[in-house]
């Protein structure tokens, strides 16, 4: 690998997903060996040189060299540019490089809401702003996932259900409305992590579910399997709200509407 000199980059030590790729980039030799820096531990310097608030949006790239700053996508392509030119030069046209800094923003608006951390409430912390637009897409996103992987789930020998996308879609649809219309007063400014984390522990269920959808086993085991999976989801869910300084109360409505959907269901397809 070819290392980019004279270079730092900032990430956020608070997001595994950050501190695994920075960490790539040093171990594989893109970055020096002290090439990356922690947000909360960044140095006066290159505090200075930064704008604070849009690093914690987009991963800050520092060029010590000229005290440039490079943002977001760009400094990614940056540092695998410098190895791998012909990767930067493909990414780097369009459409494809508006479509890799949607992605990139995607995840980004959203990664407390993928991973949260019980230390990102101070103001050192590398918390992204609160985007609408990217987070109405991450609960969007993660209800037609869900509701795609629960239909054919639901075919499976033990859960014995009519495989219907759209009527998972309503489930999914029926539990954000649900949670947005009883906890709005309770949760107030938490409304929209709350939803982001709620729809991530539907993912988390989502895709736990989908190693046994990969072969056949018998009917006991899927019934059996997608109560261990639930279990998981309410544990997470727990977790989830202790870290967004939450009570009992957004886990007991969450319940009571999986409860209300599942009485339902049964009671359509008898």
């Amino acid at each position: 690998m070819k290392t980019l000199k004279n270079h730092t980059l900032l990430y956020d030590n608070e997001c595994p997903m950050c501190a695994l790729y920075s960490k790539g980039f040093t171990k594989s030799g893109m970055l020096d060996t002290d090439g990356r820096e922690a947000f909360t531990e960044i140095s006066a310097r290159n505090k200075n040189l930064i704008d604070f608030n849009r690093a914690k949006n987009e991963i800050a790239l520092i060029d010590s060299e000229n005290n440039k700053v490079i943002y977001g996508l760009d400094s990614l392509l940056i540092i695998i540019g410098n190895s791998f030119p012909l990767l930067e030069k493909i990414a780097r046209i369009q459409p494809l490089y508006w479509y890799f800094k949607k992605v990139y923003s995607f995840v980004s608006y959203n990664r407390k809401q993928i991973i949260p951390s019980e230390k990102d409430n101070t103001e050192q912390s590398c918390v992204p702003d609160f985007n609408l637009k990217y987070r109405v897409a991450y609960i969007i996103f993660v209800a037609l996932f869900s509701a795609y992987i629960l239909s054919v789930y639901s075919g499976k020998p033990g859960i014995s259900l009519v495989p219907n996308f759209f009527r998972k879609l309503a489930v999914c649809v029926g539990q954000i409305l649900w949670q947005t219309l009883f906890l709005k007063v309770y949760l107030k400014d938490k409304i929209w992590d709350y939803l982001g984390n709620m729809m991530t522990v539907s993912l988390l269920g989502t895709l736990l579910l989908i190693p046994a959808m990969l072969t056949n086993f018998t009917p006991v085991f899927y019934l059996i399997y997608f109560g261990v999976v639930v279990f998981i989801m309410f544990l997470e869910h727990l977790r989830r709200c202790r870290i967004l300084k939450l009570n009992i109360l957004p886990t007991i409505s969450w319940i009571l509407f999986r409860l209300t959907a599942l009485a339902i269901i049964i009671a359509i397809t008898i």
